[in-house]
């Protein structure tokens, strides 16, 4: 009983709470999961993040399309250079009247519409969308992987509340088969057929069943509190599971090699990581194209005037092409280069270590799969052999061959066995979903 309760504890740090406003019912362990899927809080984080990366493809191919603007600048200046040139550009040169030394004060207004287009930037735009679209298929994979352990989780919690329930039943029959054996004790033991040492003896096994039965109703509500956190329920909705524990046996695992290799091929978290490293390797392609030239064309067409008005006499167009290179650009090019080769470095060391935590996770749930597996069937042959042990003691107590001890301990024996059988069915129906999240095989 303790053990159910350590598991459904720690199942219970696995996910954050969330309140949802949803009509709370009877759930079967499908139903169950198709909730938490539409209602878990996890699963609308990383929708929003994969809608974040679309967006962050968006910006990088705008990088490909022309820039369009729109601007109206002023100037006054009394400078005779630039008040010559503003009023040559407003088309209002007069050679007969004014001082061309001494021009006064000149205000140009100056409204526009400029184009530009990047022709050439060393191949970082495509590096970059590259990047970007790779970060999109990250964030799905990342999605998938939040949508397995969520099934794994409300799997595990599912079954630990039946297991729970179980328990909490086995626990009150217990009881109350212990009161009917210790009422009837005290009764003997007044009449002075029966040993003080005997109710005592029943006394402590009452107490005991109370507890069990304590722990397992206990059991009960931390599964209903984590089920209905993982399915995005409040507190205070109405929650119930459809259906009795189910005592069929998973299959046992194929072989570690076929596993492995099943899990090598899908399996989301991996996948993710290996994105990671070609989102790396383009980021870093980018960087180095900083050192080719940059070419970007432009056109520019507006009008200059002395006040706000516009006339398609005063009207110019500007257009050409400008081409740079960095010659010096204080190290700032060959730091990002390094940068991106250690992001580069990191992201093939994480993806190495995530392989190694796929194969140790594939190895691990497949033996306690087996475990579980054997432990049900020595469980099984436990309680029946149990169970006819209770039969006989009960008949030889009833013949006063034994002690009303012998009969406790042959009841212990027998609820132990039950416990160990449910504990055993529990943890193969457990170490099945790990080792699906291991796999990658949840749909």
């Amino acid at each position: 009983m303790q053990f159910l309760l350590k598991l459904v504890a720690a199942f219970a740090l696995l996910s954050d709470g969330v309140l949802a406003d949803v009509n709370a019912g009877v759930f079967s362990l499908q139903e169950a999961i198709d909730h938490a899927l539409a209602n878990n809080p996890e699963i609308g984080i990383m929708q929003a993040r994969i809608e974040q990366a679309d967006a962050e493809l968006g910006q990088a191919l705008a990088n490909f399309y022309p820039q369009v603007k729109a601007g109206l600048a002023y100037q006054h200046s009394d400078n005779p250079a630039q008040a010559f040139a503003m009023i040559i550009a407003q088309r209002r040169l007069d050679f007969n009247g004014g001082d061309f030394n001494h021009p006064g004060g000149v205000d140009n207004y100056r409204p526009q519409v400029t184009a530009s287009y990047s022709l050439f930037r060393g191949g970082q735009d495509f590096y970059l969308s590259q990047a970007a679209e790779l970060g999109v298929e990250t964030s799905e994979l990342q999605k998938t992987a939040t949508r397995h352990h969520l099934i794994t989780n409300v799997t595990a919690a599912f079954y630990a509340y039946l297991a729970a329930k179980d328990a909490h039943e086995q626990s009150l029959r217990a009881i109350e088969a212990v009161e009917s054996e210790l009422n009837q004790s005290r009764l003997r033991f007044e009449a002075g057929t029966l040993l003080k040492s005997d109710v005592l003896s029943l006394e402590v096994q009452l107490a005991e069943a109370k507890d069990a039965e304590i722990q397992a109703g206990n059991a009960i509500e931390l599964a209903t509190a984590m089920l209905k956190t993982l399915l995005g329920l409040s507190a205070a909705q109405e929650f119930s599971i459809n259906g009795a524990l189910d005592r069929t046996l998973p299959e046992s695992p194929a072989d570690f090699d076929a596993l492995l290799n099943q899990a090598l091929s899908q399996h989301p978290e991996l996948k993710a990581a290996e994105k990671r490293v070609e989102i790396a390797e383009q980021q870093l392609n980018a960087a180095e194209a900083a050192h080719f030239p940059r070419a970007d064309a432009y056109v520019s067409y507006g009008s200059d005037s002395k006040n706000l008005a516009f006339s398609a006499n005063r009207d110019n167009v500007s257009a050409g092409v400008m081409v740079e290179v960095d010659l010096f650009s204080g190290f700032a090019t060959q730091e990002k280069i390094k940068k991106a080769e250690h992001e580069l470095t990191a992201a093939r060391e994480a993806a190495r270590k995530t392989r190694l935590q796929v194969e140790n996770l594939v190895r691990t749930a497949r033996l306690r799969l087996l475990e579980a597996l054997n432990r049900e069937q020595v469980a099984s042959v436990a309680v029946q052999a149990a169970e006819e042990a209770l039969r006989l003691v009960n008949e030889q107590r009833n013949a006063g061959v034994v002690t009303v001890t012998r009969y406790i301990e042959a009841e212990v024996a027998r609820d132990k066995a039950k416990t160990r059988n449910i504990t055993a069915l529990y943890d193969a129906r457990r170490a099945e979903a790990e080792l699906r999240l291991a796999t990658g095989f949840w749909n």
